[in-house]
């Protein structure tokens, strides 16, 4: 059986040092400030809400929230999103998504600062993950996936790292990510031909298609870790699955993440990592 890789004690370490960080920057006159801004009540929006609020508490990041009706105006909107965005007591800003169709996404996402883009949603943000330069901040899930690799001792430097799925919110920067830790690196998509065969190939496996139970032992080898992305609500276990097909997937490898209680759990601590990235700045 393959060893399981928690994101608990992961993101139990980044705590304590995140906690560290912030009472040294308070110490300094500065009270690091996360702002959430949520359009409506979708319930994936309340339940990322709820366990940023407690990883707020946890480190000593004062949360802010600025919560607007689902029926919210485009003009209403920008108002109160400018003031967030303009107020240097905020150093990150987290807006939800997607937002509701009405309202033009990509003429908010250009009015964020790249300053504040604490989950990497800007085109600054994202340049500099492609560029590898400190502009902006990397997508907090993407970054999750490489802060548990360096807990756990994975470096990917001469390793075949292979990627399923080429989003912007994941699968694109964290190839990225691998690629400037020294990976030689595959990103397959819907049109790649026979994902199996490469993903076999792969010393690092990261699932991230949005498919539930897609990845199964035809992908794998008995030296993989595969890092399980991928969240969707499985009504026959009655649970949360991943990307992975776990029970099949965990006896033909070295190490695989759980779902829950693999990525996910890390992805909050990255979030505030970078807000208190931004504050220090």
């Amino acid at each position: 059986m393959a060893e399981i890789l928690k994101g608990k004690p992961v993101a139990d370490a980044m705590i304590a040092r995140m906690r560290e960080t912030a009472d040294a920057l308070k110490a300094n006159g500065t009270e690091p400030t996360l702002c959430v801004v949520r359009v409506g009540e979708r319930d994936d929006d309340l339940s990322y809400e709820k366990g940023v609020i407690k990883r707020c508490e946890q480190v000593g990041v004062t949360l802010r929230q600025l919560i607007l009706p689902e029926s919210v105006a485009q003009a209403e909107f920008e108002q109160a999103f400018s003031a967030v965005n303009a107020d240097p007591a905020v150093h990150g800003i987290l807006l939800f998504r997607p937002l509701p169709k009405h309202l033009d996404a990509e003429r908010i996402r250009a009015m964020l600062d790249p300053k504040k883009d604490v989950d990497g949603w800007t085109d600054g943000s994202l340049a500099g993950v492609y560029a590898n330069q400190k502009t902006g901040f990397a997508p907090c899930t993407a970054q999750a996936v490489m802060e548990l690799l360096k807990f756990y001792g994975v470096d990917p430097k001469g390793k075949r790292a292979v990627v399923i799925g080429r989003s912007l919110v994941i699968g694109r920067p964290v190839s990225m990510l691998l690629m400037h830790a020294n990976a030689t690196v595959t990103t397959c998509h819907t049109r790649t031909v026979d994902v199996p065969a490469l993903a076999r190939q792969a010393d690092i496996l990261v699932c991230a298609a949005g498919v539930m139970k897609s990845v199964t032992e035809d992908f794998t080898n008995p030296d993989q870790i595969v890092v399980d992305v991928g969240i969707h609500w499985d009504e026959e276990k009655g649970g949360l699955s991943g990307d992975v097909d776990f029970d099949r997937v965990a006896p033909c490898v070295k190490a695989i993440t759980p779902v829950p209680g693999g990525v996910g759990g890390i992805t909050t601590c990255v979030l505030l990592d970078h807000v208190l990235a931004a504050a220090a700045n």
